[in-house]
């Protein structure tokens, strides 16, 4: 196994310390914690999609299932409601 060494500013090394469960290493720690993703914008969907392209990954499978099933949920669920008039 190899050891890489890193830099942390006091307060991150301060929270790190913290999360510590008994006699839990760091890298214990670190591989116990969870990072959410960013919230879904135009902007981070942007960013995603440039990386992926950058990478030359395209888009994954997954995406375009999760884009077909937002539009159906668009489509069962308009957002304006009927109008009462509309068939008068």
């Amino acid at each position: 196994m190899s050891i890489k060494t890193i830099s942390l500013e006091l307060d991150a090394y301060e929270k790190l310390k913290a999360a510590k469960r008994g006699s839990e290493s760091f890298s214990q720690v670190v591989r116990r914690a969870r990072f959410d993703p960013e919230k879904s914008t135009g902007s981070s969907i942007v960013r995603e999609l440039d990386s992926l392209y950058a990478s030359g990954k395209g888009v994954p499978e997954d995406t375009f299932r999760y884009w077909e099933v937002v539009e159906k949920e668009k489509a069962d669920s308009p957002r304006i409601s009927p109008s009462p008039w509309e068939d008068a």
